[in-house]
Order: C-alpha cells, then structure tokens, then sequence
C-alpha cells in the first residue's frame, strides 16, 4: 500500500494532524521527562550506543534533530567532545531544559521545526545527524528524508535512533504491554491531562517495520544503510538505523 492511500484511509489522516501537536504535548511534560526516561533502564546507554554508531569525524560539525531535553545531544557531547554540534526541537520547553544543563553549554539550542530545519537558520553542511525519536513524528517522513539529505556532507553519516516493532509480533507485543503496564500510568502520574504517551504507543506501532524503514532509506538515495539491534527489554523494539549520503 502505497503512502497516498494509507493516508486516504479513515483514521489515518487525523493521526497525521495529531503529530502536529506533538511539540505542545512535549512543552507540557518538558519539566518531569527526563525523570520519566529515567526509569527506562538502557535509555542513555542506548543513546550513546547510537551516538558512537554515527561514526562522525572527531571535530565534525553535527546536528541533533529533535534533542528534546538534550539527552541525546548528552550521547553526542560525550562520544564527540571536540566537535561542533548544533541541535534542533519544536519544543521551547524541552529545549530549556536542555539549555540549563552545564555539560551543553558549547551546544547551539535552536526552536524550529524537524520537516523543515533550513526554515530555522540552519546552514550546514552537516558531518553528522543524530535523529533520535523523530522520524516517528513527522507529518511527510519522506520529505524530511529529501531535505535531511540535502543537509549531510558528501560522505556525511546519518543515524536514527527510533523504535520499530512491526516486523517482530513478538517486539509488538512486548512494546503494548510495556506502554500499557508501565510507560502510560507513569506518565498518567507524572504529567496528570497528558495523553502524549498514549499517541506515543500507537506511533510506535503504526511506524514502519524495520525492513520498511531501511527500504525507505535506500529509495531517497542513502546507501550502506544498516540497523543495529539495542539489548535488554528493547532489543528488537529500538534500533539504530544508520546510513550515508553518497560522495
């Protein structure tokens, strides 16, 4: 099924027009997220692990894409101390959490939107771009795959960290009783009135298999396209997808 007429399908369209809220949903549960993640054993590792995955020149120049609190710009910071990096969110909240934290004081925070980064003052040419818990969001993920192309160097690496369970019924089933038993009460205690790990349990599981996602990789122009598996209870669930804009 091609993506025009997923979209046409009933439903499909209004969950598009749900992740454009996500951003406000994140301003809301900006203060209590990182206590959230914390809870989540493997979280920082894993994003590190994506981090070191990037393979990105020492004193590259790289982006995070839609750092949030800076938990992954925190992975990039550590894997790449001598680096440049910039990072991009749509949340003015989470960003100020992010900005608050002494070890990212060298890091460029910028508010815009992940569809359309050169909208926000961003230039590159980039060495590297992390894109943790993203690509999941956008509205058009083929567009931004378009415009994050243009975005990489020659050469330039790319690594998405993001969860993917439709290839596994086993990776499924343990993402719906994780989310049910776990992730959303917390989130129901932590953030009262938020519903932004509800909409997260059902992006998850109407997200590309990771089959998909890498054939999707690979239609836009990526090569050397790869995922890499996490462990613990989020092995088959999140993976490092990498890939590399072509010289």
């Amino acid at each position: 099924m091609n993506a025009e007429n997923r979209q046409s399908k009933p439903g499909l369209a209004d969950f598009a027009r749900r992740k454009l809220r996500v951003p406000k949903d994140f301003d809301r549960v900006a203060r209590n997220y990182d206590l959230l993640t914390g809870m989540n054993p493997g979280y920082k590792k894993h994003l590190r692990w994506s981090a070191e995955r990037l393979a990105a020149p020492s004193h590259g120049k790289l982006l995070d894409l839609c750092c949030g609190t800076g938990l992954s710009t925190e992975a990039l910071a550590s894997v790449y101390p001598h680096a440049t990096i910039e990072a991009l969110d749509g949340s003015q909240g989470m960003l100020d959490v992010a900005a608050k934290k002494k070890n990212l004081q060298r890091v460029n925070f910028v508010q815009g939107d992940a569809m359309n980064p050169f909208g926000s003052g961003l230039e590159g040419p980039y060495d590297g771009i992390l894109m943790a818990y993203g690509i999941r969001n956008m509205t058009d993920p083929d567009k931004c795959l378009e415009r994050l192309m243009l975005m990489l160097k020659p050469g330039g690496r790319i690594c998405f960290h993001e969860y993917s369970v439709r290839d596994s019924k086993r990776a499924a089933l343990i993402w719906k009783a994780v989310t049910g038993a776990v992730i959303i009460p917390s989130g129901w205690l932590t953030n009262p009135g938020s519903d932004i790990y509800t909409y997260l349990r059902k992006s998850v599981l109407e997200f590309d298999g990771a089959s998909a996602f890498q054939e999707r990789l690979r239609r836009h122009g990526f090569i050397d396209v790869r995922a890499l598996p996490m462990d613990g209870w989020q092995k088959g669930i999140v993976h490092s997808f990498v890939a590399t804009r072509p010289l």
